[in-house]
């Protein structure tokens, strides 16, 4: 099965170069790319009708989106503050007809000139850095900090883990089904459909709709990219906004960093560990 699936991760591998800077290296990605599918095929039950194929996708889509992040070195800080930056220089764009000048985006974001040349210079180095042209190790260690997360990144990585386990149990209980099947359990989604009474199409609307929400609800309880309380008009927008407050105040601080895979079945009460 790993011989026969071998293009499968060649084309996955093109698809995600496509789509990233040039100095990503298809060797690392296209090892990390097997290994994944090498555990696919052990994984694999083909009692449950998931074809193995897209099985096999889902799992090494997973695996070249790891190896991605741990060559990225960029803070959630530096990429929080670059889409800060992106919005305002679309706005100013929008708005003076040319592209804006380093003070002008200064004075929009209410920082320092200085500020807006470090930003894109730190972004910069996270894009454009590349190993392949050093010889020497000791060269690359001073130039490249290590790839071992630091405490702070390791308690917003353990942040987030439990701020998406309240994000899915939040969902409505319709949504929560089609995400847990689709993705924690990996089941047809024509199983889904028959469980719900609805078509495919129905349940792959359900699950867009579900991680619309999941999304939202993430950038609310972790402040990126969450929309102004204006903009919370229509009746669609206030259930919106009423499952982001529902995410942040379904456990507190300790229980978010200390959150384990969960028990997704409907249920009453706080969450439990699996």
């Amino acid at each position: 099965m790993v011989r026969e699936n071998l293009p499968l991760v060649g084309y996955l591998v093109s698809e995600v170069l496509a789509k990233v800077p040039a100095h990503v290296s298809r060797a690392e990605l296209t090892s990390a790319g097997l290994a994944a599918l090498a555990f696919a095929v052990r994984a694999y039950d083909a009692d449950r009708g998931v074809p193995f194929t897209r099985f096999a996708s889902i799992r090494i889509r997973g695996a070249l989106i790891d190896e991605l992040r741990n060559t990225d070195w960029a803070s959630r800080s530096v990429r929080a503050k670059a889409r800060r930056q992106e919005t305002v220089v679309a706005q100013l764009t929008t708005e003076l007809g040319r592209t804006p000048t380093d003070t002008e985006i200064a004075t929009a974001l209410g920082v320092e000139v200085s500020e807006i040349a470090d930003g894109r210079h730190d972004v910069h180095r996270a894009v454009v850095l590349s190993l392949d042209g050093f010889a020497d190790p000791e060269a690359v260690e001073t130039l490249a900090p290590s790839s071992e997360a630091g405490p702070e990144d390791q308690l917003l990585a353990h942040e987030r883990i439990g701020y998406l386990h309240d994000a899915v149990l939040t969902l409505p209980e319709r949504l929560r089904t089609v995400v847990t099947q689709y993705y924690f359990e990996e089941r047809p989604m024509a199983e889904t459909a028959a469980q719900l009474g609805v078509t495919e199409s129905r349940v792959s609307q359900m699950r867009a709709e579900a991680l619309t929400l999941l999304r939202g609800g993430l950038n609310a309880a972790l402040a990126e990219e969450r929309p102004a309380p204006a903009a919370a008009t229509g009746r669609a927008a206030k259930r919106h906004e009423a499952y982001y407050a529902a995410v942040a105040a379904r456990s507190d601080y300790r229980s978010r960093l200390s959150a384990r895979p969960v028990d997704t079945s409907p249920r009453t009460g706080e969450q439990k560990t699996a």
